[in-house]
């Protein structure tokens, strides 16, 4: 069976640099707050281009805290809103709601599958006081179109940069490009921990300042609490294995690409879409979606096969329980994403032969519902959204 995704074979090629790290802390006897949380940040820092990265528990945790610490410092309050985009994973929309701010869901580009600029400026309100991209499977979903209308309505732009480690615009890395950006280091993800870990990076001075105190239960003097906080710390372990792992982040995106550029010219199938990849030199790949009207007949097939896949994600958010206020809501850009995208195998432990085995089964797939050839992103340049 080809894995989605081996995370023992990934790790298992830092053996010994995660085996030194965690060697330091445990002779350190420091796990809360230590050197290694503290060099890990500025580590992160001069990698991603920004001034300041705060460690914290998880990925949620550090785009609460984003969203927190402007309410603290009077950017946003109770009842104000934030765009997000439709078709991301929920805990994008779940950091705007446990702020007591309002989600306002805004359709993404059919073909790119990431926010469409084009709609975010119909969805503003008076109320509107923040545009949260999300760099979904790894593409970069910021434009200079999204950063003027930004500007123009004074509005925050906050990235989740959660798949999109490495991923760049113009020679800067996401998590530098908006006001703010919230980094995952789930280990599933490009750089992953061997356990929950995250991070906030940002230029902000007051910004950092805030979100690291509120992180630490709203506390920058022990036993002195300014704000109501949380606690969402990145411990000493796991900064010391992400450490171990940053060195070789721009080695393994490039092994990524390298698996992508594989299925893109190889995979040939009149049922699946391939995505549009505006940028291929910028894109880190964390995940490979494709699209086909009759994904669980394909996935039993590659199944059967002895591949294993995943979807990203079999429910849209406002048709999730946990958003029942948005069941009527008609998002049929998303709803489409939403059942038909199929994730292939990619990570940079994926053999070549193991790859061209994956395009073989794909194309051998006699499908239950034929129909007319999908225009192939690879062979046309034209998108459905507009460029800036």
């Amino acid at each position: 069976m080809i894995p989605f995704l081996d995370l023992k074979k990934i790790n298992d090629r830092y053996t010994d640099e995660i085996s030194a790290a965690i060697r330091r802390v445990m002779d350190s006897g420091w796990y809360i707050l230590g050197n290694e949380a503290k060099s890990f940040e500025k580590e992160y820092a001069v990698y991603i281009g920004t001034s300041h990265a705060v460690g914290c528990g998880n990925g949620l945790d550090a785009l609460t805290l984003i969203l927190k610490a402007y309410m603290q410092l009077g950017v946003m309050n109770i009842g104000d809103e934030i765009i997000v985009p439709a078709n991301t994973y929920i805990a994008s929309i779940l950091s705007v709601s446990a702020n007591g701010l309002v989600p306002v869901p805004v359709e993404p580009c059919a073909d790119t599958l990431q926010i469409d600029a084009e709609k975010i400026e119909a969805a503003i309100t008076p109320r509107t006081k923040g545009v949260m991209i999300v760099h979904l499977y790894g593409q970069c979903a910021y434009s200079d179109r999204i950063a003027d209308i930004c500007r123009r309505y004074n509005l925050k732009l906050i990235e989740d940069n959660a798949q999109a480690h490495g991923c760049l615009y113009g020679g800067r890395r996401t998590g530098s490009l908006g006001d703010a950006a919230a980094h995952s280091f789930y280990p599933g993800k490009n750089l992953g921990a061997l356990g929950d870990g995250g991070a906030v990076t940002t230029d902000d001075s007051r910004l950092a300042d805030m979100v690291r105190c509120l992180a630490n239960y709203g506390s920058s003097e022990k036993y002195i609490f300014r704000y109501k906080g949380m606690n969402s710390r990145l411990d000493e372990m796991q900064a010391a294995v992400l450490r171990a792992k940053l060195p070789g982040l721009d080695r393994d995106n490039n092994i990524r690409r390298h698996i992508a550029s594989l299925y893109l010219q190889g995979i040939d199938h009149p049922s699946i879409t391939l995505p549009t990849v505006r940028d291929f030199d910028s894109h880190v790949f964390h995940i490979f979606p494709i699209l086909c009207e009759d994904r669980d007949s394909l996935m039993r097939h590659l199944r059967d096969n002895g591949v294993a896949t995943l979807i990203h994600y079999p429910i849209a958010p406002h048709r999730q329980a946990a958003y029942r206020e948005w069941d009527r809501l008609s998002l049929p850009v998303t709803e489409h994403i939403h059942s038909c995208e199929l994730s292939l195998p990619i990570s940079p432990v994926l053999t070549d032969e193991e790859t061209e085995k994956i395009i073989g089964i794909i194309n051998n797939w006699v499908t239950s519902t034929p129909k007319k050839p999908p225009k192939n992103p690879r062979k046309s340049p034209k998108t459905t959204c507009k460029k800036d």
